[in-house]
């Protein structure tokens, strides 16, 4: 991808950063978006920064350009806009709804305006984005769109409606992106992570990438042993950005599990974890996940 330029909104963690370095590993200059910066944290409240984003593309190879940009702010998204001349490759994977969700309440019981802040955060951005960087993407033949999601089909697997709702959306929009943008000789689709060990979630079970197992069946829930790291999407994300016949995926949600079938890359500890099979095989048969071996699922 050297002489590519790709932007990655919600790039300042999880599968936005991994996907922003691994296209940087292929020479793309990338330009980092999120809201936390070393000067100023978002409202989460996280220590992750874009700067430290774009360090990690530079490591890789390619060159990363921090830009402080809110999603939810058409001005922001139009000073972004202003900085670019074309763009190859847009993956947008703006959330920002975690601080939103009540694990523990029916919808009707919960915050309405949660639900609705959480929609706003995870939806109107990724349209905002759109509506603003779309052109740069269609002005050449060949641009790629990614929306970046969680599950590949709308089966409600909770933990809220609103979380369902936001979520569905984005797989909605890459229909629609892939219909559209096939008109201008552009590809657009979406993708989705598995049982994801980013950073908030090793966090959230006390734990770190070097041990991560010692969470599965303790702090963590059984499937953790299926988990991967956010630099597994990022592969697929950089072979689907190479790929010469990507447009066969238009409109349809692939998950990294299918990626990495279809690909044949690994996980940065060298394992293939297969979310999609282990869910097939093993939640959706009714079967006990602590007592099934997770070694043939990765």
């Amino acid at each position: 991808m050297s002489g590519k330029t790709a932007v990655v909104t919600g790039a300042t963690r999880g599968c936005g950063r991994a996907i922003a370095v691994e296209l940087g590993r292929l020479g793309a200059t990338v330009y980092v978006a999120g809201r936390t910066t070393r000067e100023s944290a978002s409202p989460l409240g996280r220590p992750e920064t874009i700067e430290e984003t774009a360090e990690l593309v530079a490591a890789a190879g390619g060159t990363g350009v921090p830009v402080r940009c809110d999603f939810t702010s058409v001005s922001d998204v139009d000073s972004l806009r202003a900085r670019l001349d074309h763009v190859d490759v847009l993956v947008d994977d703006v959330w920002g709804g975690d601080r939103f969700i009540e694990w523990d309440k029916p919808y009707w019981a919960a915050s309405l305006g949660k639900a609705l802040a959480m929609v706003h955060n995870a939806v109107d951005t990724h349209l905002i984005a759109l509506h603003r960087l779309l052109p740069l993407v269609v002005s050449r033949p060949g641009g790629l769109v990614v929306e970046v999601t969680d599950g590949d089909n709308d089966d409600y697997v909770g933990p809220t409606i609103g979380y369902h709702v936001a979520k569905s959306a984005i797989r909605a929009i890459g229909r629609g992106l892939g219909v559209e943008l096939a008109k201008y000789g552009g590809t657009g689709l979406a993708v989705t992570p598995g049982f994801l060990r980013s950073e908030m979630m090793l966090e959230l079970f006390g734990v770190t990438e070097r041990n991560w197992r010692d969470a599965v069946g303790a702090d963590a829930p059984p499937d953790f042993a299926i988990s991967e790291t956010p630099s597994y999407l990022g592969r697929g994300v950089a072979a689907l950005a190479t790929d010469p016949d990507v447009s066969r995926f238009a409109g349809r949600t692939i998950g990294s599990w299918s990626l990495m079938r279809t690909y044949g890359f690994t996980d940065s500890d060298g394992t293939r974890p297969d979310w999609g099979r282990w869910m097939t095989v093993v939640r959706e048969q009714g079967l006990d996940p602590a007592s099934v071996d997770p070694a043939p699922f990765r």
